[in-house]
């Protein structure tokens, strides 16, 4: 475990990564918009190099708690876009308190050494995975926002994400339809092309195939109630939430058993 594994640099990068998360999400209502803007930018700045540290580092290392880092890091990543499309979207402080909570949890657990990589294609193969996770993640923030908008709706006040229903709608579905194309991606390659990748058959009906394979499932109805059944609110947010939580005891499910329950290598 622990920053004893962690490189000295590696740790510090990661330290100034979480402290400028945790003062932007203790700051958030005192700060100005655009203050608070240059501080998320520097996090986020410090939390990339925090990753690339321990992905190009010597030993590189990855395990459950840096694919959650990568995770909200996309997720920040898209927010950073989408805030430029919709400039009243108001999620910084729930994202600086993710921000620090990720990077603090891959401090404490930097991952396993990686091994020399059977084939050159294989962080192709990392990297569509993570995006998926990106993406379903983002739309779950969407969807947890939608929700909050509908009660605050409901109850005749103004919805504090500041960006309509509809279009929060519309945001949660996309995200939802983007992360379905890659996790298809990554599941087809990891299925057709495992000699090649892993220099063995990699599809293995362990636990991290069979819950790969029920979130594919979860999220190809949830499409497919959306598109045939106009599926929307509760019954669509339920669905996307059984889909995600499936695909996060896939990998960093299965990871942090072996990892921290087992102490065993993946």
């Amino acid at each position: 475990m622990i920053l004893a594994s962690a490189s000295p640099a590696g740790l510090g990068l990661g330290l100034a990564a979480a402290a400028a998360y945790a003062v932007a999400a203790a700051a958030a209502s005192g700060l100005g918009a655009a203050a608070l803007r240059g501080l998320l930018l520097a996090a986020w700045l410090l939390h990339a190099l925090t990753l690339a540290w321990g992905l190009l580092g010597d030993p590189p290392r990855f395990g459950f708690a840096p694919a959650l880092s990568m995770t909200a890091w996309l997720v920040l990543t898209v927010y950073a876009v989408e805030s430029r499309v919709f400039p009243q979207l108001q999620a910084r402080w729930a994202l600086a308190a993710l921000g620090t909570l990720a990077v603090a949890l891959a401090l404490l657990f930097p991952g396993q050494p990686l091994h020399m990589a059977a084939s050159p294609w294989l962080p192709l193969h990392w990297a569509l995975g993570i995006a998926s996770y990106g993406l379903f993640a983002a739309a779950v923030i969407h969807a947890w926002m939608l929700t909050h908008a509908e009660r605050q709706f409901r109850q005749a006040s103004e919805p504090a994400s500041g960006v309509p229903l509809l279009t929060l709608e519309r945001l949660t579905f996309r995200f939802v339809m983007a992360g379905f194309v890659l996790l298809t991606a990554t599941l087809l390659a990891g299925w057709l092309f495992g000699d090649t990748l892993y220099g063995r058959a990699s599809w293995r009906w362990d636990h991290k195939t069979v819950f790969s394979v029920l979130s594919w499932l979860a999220f190809a109805v949830l499409l497919l109630g959306r598109s045939r059944f106009g599926w929307r609110g509760r019954v669509a947010v339920r669905v996307l939430y059984v889909g995600s939580i499936l695909l996060l005891l896939a990998y960093v499910g299965s990871r942090f058993v072996l990892e921290v329950l087992l102490r065993r290598p993946a």
